[in-house]
């Protein structure tokens, strides 16, 4: 059984355990990624723009593949400034969550910081948040 290709039952089986394995978590991946959320971003002047957002991207980067005006994302959603700042709607807090101390030292910079204020680029779009409302606030910076 030393050589290459005695036993080749044996390694044709094995290669279609492995193909089957590696199906079954592309089959896994696509289906996540096939999942969508709605969310609405509301601009300061009060237009609404509602999109559907992958399931895994943030909320930052539904806004900015779909031009939504209000969110900059200087930094690319590296929570490294504060221009993707937002207001999580009162009815959504819970299911967001709180911020992680990195992202509340950078909401020091932005405008206007309120008890519900976010970076979107750390807000993670899951089924659960599906209806998200966002508020954005009159500048960044």
């Amino acid at each position: 059984m030393g050589r290459r290709g005695e036993g080749s039952f044996e390694w044709s089986a094995y290669r279609t355990v492995l193909g089957d394995r590696d199906q079954k978590k592309n089959n896994r991946k696509n289906n996540q990624k096939n999942k969508m959320a709605k969310i609405h971003y509301i601009e300061h002047n009060g237009t609404e723009h509602t999109i559907d957002v992958e399931s895994g991207m943030t909320v930052m980067e539904g806004a900015i593949k779909n031009s939504i005006p209000g969110i900059d994302a200087d930094c690319g959603g590296a929570c490294a400034c504060a221009t993707c700042h937002v207001y999580v709607a009162e009815a959504w807090t819970e299911k967001v969550g709180p911020a992680e101390s990195m992202e509340e030292d950078m909401l020091d910079f932005a405008f206007d910081v309120r008890e519900n204020s976010r970076l979107s680029c750390q807000i993670k779009v899951t089924d659960e948040l599906d209806g998200l409302v966002v508020d954005l606030p009159e500048k960044q910076f």
